[in-house]
């Protein structure tokens, strides 16, 4: 009689690794689940309320500058990559110019930069877009070629601290699709061709632009920055 409850302990503890077994499974497939953003979709109102792009630098800084870019471009990583960080250090940081980027995802030769511009949305739905925007841009050798660059760009958010369970429900919702949508359409409007373009002025300046040249452009419209007092 003894046996009995024995096999049927072992029979109970087997159910209950196979429950727990399962429920991994369940959650690595829906982890896996494929992520994918559509183009051409309806603009509503809710999709721009409030939001014009992501903006970095002072509110009454004197020039705006707008950058169209494409996450999947190699121009645009390499702008990003070369040339920003002294922008942002000489001339965001200084208060000259407001920065502002776009998404210009073009779709028939970067199949991966609209579903990049949705990561980039769902970190900053955390505060961590700037953060998410450089990683993104440094690692593109390598999630531009994957095979799965939606679990290349989760590896990217998770290394800067976003609330993976947030953002895993963010790119499932395709939530921002409106948004990246906008951005294109206004990119189209205004006439840009390529990425990066960068408009200053009120004029399309194509092409990845040397610090020196964008400073000399910003310097034409707003002035050249006041000489320090002699000591």
């Amino acid at each position: 009689m003894a046996a009995q409850p024995a096999r049927l302990k072992r029979f109970y503890t087997l159910l209950v690794v196979l429950g727990l077994a399962g429920a991994v499974l369940i959650g690595m497939l829906m982890q896996r689940k494929p992520v994918s953003i559509p183009a051409n979709v309806v603009v509503q109102p809710a999709d721009t309320a409030g939001f014009r792009g992501y903006i970095m630098g002072r509110p009454d800084a004197p020039v705006e500058v707008t950058e169209y870019g494409d996450y999947q471009c190699p121009a645009c990583a390499g702008f990003d990559m070369v040339q920003f960080p002294t922008v942002k250090e000489r001339l965001v940081d200084g208060g000259r110019i407001r920065w502002r980027y776009r998404d210009f995802p073009l779709d028939n030769i970067h199949p991966n930069a609209r579903l990049t511009a949705h990561a980039a949305a769902c970190a900053d739905e955390q505060g961590k877009y700037w953060d998410a925007h450089r990683l993104i841009y440094e690692a593109q050798s390598d999630w531009s070629r994957s095979a799965n660059a939606a679990g290349d760009l989760r590896d990217i958010v998770k290394a800067i601290g976003v609330d993976m369970a947030k953002y895993d429900a963010c790119m499932q919702s395709a939530k921002y699709a409106g948004r990246i949508q906008a951005s294109h359409d206004e990119a189209i409007k205004v006439g840009v061709q390529s990425t990066p373009t960068f408009m200053i002025g009120g004029r399309l300046y194509a092409g990845a632009l040397p610090y020196d040249d964008l400073r000399k452009l910003v310097d034409s419209i707003a002035g050249a920055p006041a000489a320090p007092a002699a000591p």
